[in-house]
């Protein structure tokens, strides 16, 4: 009986782990489908360089996150692992791109409907990367550790939906700004520490910790935005 309710536990996992990946992905399709994926049926102007690269990792990293579990479902753990190199890889690229871009967008004054001016907005973005560095960092480190490694991933993927939530066409997010996409986020945060939670009967350590640390530091760089040493620092990365 053990046995059985052990398999069917982790069956349950790892269906729940794709079908995650794939809630993810649908999520960032659908917040730039009209300034990203489908900008051409929507009249938008080209893109610049920078940001088709930003959209290409970005994107690459959910297909990447899909593939993972999938290979996890259909038990090929030992291809997963071999994959983990290009992970590593991917991630860091993200990041350095990341910063870049974000950076680039306040320079040129963008922030999103509802948002704050550019400058104070820069702490959300950069937040963002920050965020997803350490998780991934705590990820690859737990590497060996499966438990801990994919829940640290699943963390620091939802780390990143923001920006895609804070775009989805819905009058809610355009009047309330960062409290409603940060609110969102939290949601999905909170389905997966309640799955986390009945499945295992207690919520592990690991999702327990880095979702608490992934909605402190919300508020967190509200906070921090509005100070005027964020903003000199600001006017300093974007000059």
């Amino acid at each position: 009986m053990v046995a059985h309710a052990a398999v069917t536990g982790n069956r349950q996992d790892r269906m729940f782990y794709t079908g995650l990946a794939v809630v993810a992905a649908a999520i960032v399709f659908a917040g730039f489908a009209r300034t990203y994926y489908l900008r051409d049926l929507f009249g938008r102007p080209p893109l610049r360089p920078l940001l088709h690269l930003h959209g290409f990792l970005f994107t690459s990293w959910l297909a990447f996150l899909l593939l993972q579990t999938t290979l996890v479902a259909a038990k090929r753990t030992d291809i997963h692992r071999r994959l983990g190199v290009a992970g590593g890889v991917l991630a860091t690229l993200m990041i350095v791109v990341g910063i870049i871009t974000a950076i680039h967008a306040a320079r040129r004054g963008v922030t999103p409907p509802g948002g704050p001016p550019p400058l104070v907005f820069l702490v959300i973005p950069l937040g963002d990367i920050l965020m997803f560095s350490i998780l991934v960092a705590a990820g690859f480190y737990y590497r060996s550790q499966s438990e801990i490694h994919k829940r640290l991933m699943l963390v620091a993927t939802i780390a990143i939906l923001a920006p895609a939530i804070a775009r989805l066409p819905f009058a809610f997010i355009l009047a309330n700004g960062p409290l409603a996409f940060f609110g969102l986020t939290d949601l999905i945060l909170l389905a997966c520490g309640f799955y986390d939670a009945i499945s295992r009967r207690r919520l592990h350590p690991a999702y327990l910790w880095s979702g608490l640390a992934l909605v402190a530091s919300q508020p967190l760089r509200l906070a921090v935005g509005g100070t005027e040493a964020w903003l000199a620092f600001a006017r300093w990365l974007t000059h």
